[in-house]
């Protein structure tokens, strides 16, 4: 399991490193004036990520405990906040923002991580407890 440990934590980081990218498309005036090679690195990374992720799901399968759930769960309840935070930038800053280059990018990023986090805290924790039986309980 110390392999799935450390593919854990290199998901979260190719997960910050590429989330940076549509971020950033956002906040530039202009967007074609970014070198193609910044589209390329973007792309290889966003599929670098969905591989990981799948990989990181497959092998935690089954072994998500009844702890890793409720982590999970707390993050969504202070990651949703985020919602929060992007309605504000909109309405403040909505004019300087390329929503439609960048929410599109944020989005898909943002489901994974909500779609995975509970593999990934198993993952990291694996001893944190016993795995759910076929009914949800413990």
């Amino acid at each position: 399991m110390r392999s799935s440990r450390s593919l854990a934590i290199a998901t979260a980081v190719v997960f910050c490193v590429s989330t940076i990218f549509p971020v950033v498309a956002a906040l530039v005036r202009d967007a074609s004036l970014l070198p193609r090679v910044v589209g390329v690195i973007d792309g290889i990374l966003a599929f670098t990520l969905v591989a990981m992720a799948m990989v990181l799901y497959a092998r935690t399968q089954g072994k998500v405990t009844k702890d890793a759930e409720d982590a999970a769960y707390r993050a969504y309840r202070v990651l949703i906040h985020v919602i929060v935070v992007l309605l504000l930038l909109f309405f403040f800053f909505g004019d300087r923002i390329a929503w439609n280059i960048g929410l599109v990018g944020v989005a898909w990023r943002a489901w994974l991580l909500f779609y995975t986090l509970p593999a990934w805290y198993a993952a990291f924790n694996p001893a944190s407890s016993f795995p759910l039986n076929q009914t949800g309980g413990a």
